[in-house]
Order: C-alpha cells, then structure tokens, then sequence
C-alpha cells in the first residue's frame, strides 16, 4: 500500500520562508491526515510543495505507486472552474488529463458512479457557472478522485459546504481512502472534523510543524492553548467521540 513521507521539507515566496524543515513519519495509505494550524500558518504552500508546485529543500518520498495510478493529486481551496463546461464535461475532462482522448465505456461508468456517490448527478449537464460555491466543492472533489490518485491533497474541501454536507463528504472520503488505500491529506479549521475522521494529524505553526502523530495524541489542551490559544478541554460525547469543549480564550 501506498505511504507518504515528507524530509526536511521547506518553502519560500520571494525571500519570505513560509516554511522549514518539515519532516514527519510515513503517512499510510487508507487513511484521513489533518493537516490544521492557525490561518497563514502554511497549510496551502505544504500542499503546493508536496505537489511539486512550489521549489524549496527537502524530499517528497511516495512509496509503493502502482502503475496504473497517479502518484500526487492536488485539490486547491480555490478550483478556477471553467464555467463554459458542464459538470460531467469537467469531470470527464479531469479524467482523461495527461492522457489520450479515447472515452472507454468504464470510464464513463465510473464518472457516473462518482457523482451518484457524491450526489450530484443532477447537476451532471449544469454549467459550472451556475453552481453555487458548495456545489462547484462538490464537482471539484469529483475531479480530484477521477484521477485516482494515490496521494490525494486536499485544501479545505469542505469551507464552502453546511454542516450535513461536510459530514456526509468527510464520511465518504474516510471510506474512499480505506477501500481505494488512498493516503489522503486534508487541510481543516474544524477540529472536531479532524478528531472524527483523521486518524493521524499535522499541526503547522509559525511556519513548522508543531507535532504530528495519532489525532487523539495530537490535539489536547495543550496543543489547543500553545497554538490556538484558547482554554479547552477534549471530552468524549455521549457516542463516545472525542470533542473539544472551548472554555475561553487563554
């Protein structure tokens, strides 16, 4: 199965270090990671660097590719959706990316399965110009798991969706990685989605990596009042999930 491990990693824009020396454990495939920390702290230029969108120090190491997959897919925050193209056009366009032109039955099934999964098939012949932000969230995800990637990076994919729907997409996903054996990052500001549905989490702060390790071991009051300063205690709720309870700023 597929892992992710990250050495030494570091970036920068112009003469500003955003980052330095990020390095973590190997990142397994099958699971959710969080990636969290303050706004600016970084989360975004992680992510570019990881896709080798952005230059700098240190070694992206993926191991155990399988042939047919594509190693790193990146979904941004803000997805530039082309708005003269349907949805099913975008989806399809984004599965055939570097690759030929030929469209196979299968191909066709599995873009159809994908937006019946993510509930969108009524959406399938709208322009992506009439969508609305949560639904071009939506469409994008479909992009980005058409692919079929093995390391998918994903840039707050539920900031423009309400609560039932991050639910229902943060669910989907944790079964996604689990039967695909996808590794999958995920950049949060909802640290309680982060405790449900990640099994490992990053904390990126004042430009590195704070701590990294199981969720349940990562975010305590600690880690809460250091970084995000507030006053906070982690409680199981009465489904026995974990949840932070914010008593106050610290």
């Amino acid at each position: 199965m597929v892992a992710i491990r990250l050495e030494g990693l570091g970036a920068r824009y112009g003469r500003a270090q955003v980052f330095e020396g990020i390095t973590t454990d190997r990142l397994p495939g099958g699971e959710l990671t969080a990636v969290v920390g303050p706004n600016a702290a970084g989360k975004s230029t992680l992510f570019k660097r990881i896709a080798s969108l952005l230059s700098g120090p240190g070694t992206v190491h993926v191991e155990d590719v399988r042939p047919e997959r594509r190693a790193v897919c990146y979904m941004p925050q803000d997805t530039g959706a082309n708005a003269v193209l349907t949805v099913y056009e975008s989806v399809l366009l984004a599965a055939k990316q570097g690759g030929g032109w030929r469209v196979a039955e299968h191909e066709l099934r599995a873009i159809d399965r994908l937006l019946e999964d993510l509930r969108i098939s009524d959406l399938a012949f709208r322009d992506l110009g009439a969508l609305s932000g949560g639904q071009r969230q939506l469409v994008a995800i479909a992009q980005a798991l058409v692919r079929r990637p093995e390391v998918l990076l994903m840039d707050e994919p539920t900031s423009a969706l309400d609560l039932f729907r991050q639910i229902e997409v943060l669910d989907f996903m944790r079964r996604t990685a689990a039967s695909e054996g996808m590794a999958v990052l995920i950049a949060l500001h909802d640290l309680n989605h982060a405790l449900r549905y990640c099994t490992r989490t990053m904390v990126i702060a004042e430009g590195r990596l704070v701590a990294s390790g199981p969720t349940d071991e990562v975010i305590t009051p600690a880690m809460l009042r250091d970084v995000y300063k507030v006053a906070a205690r982690v409680e199981c709720c009465s489904e026995g999930r974990p949840m932070i309870v914010v008593d106050g700023t610290a």
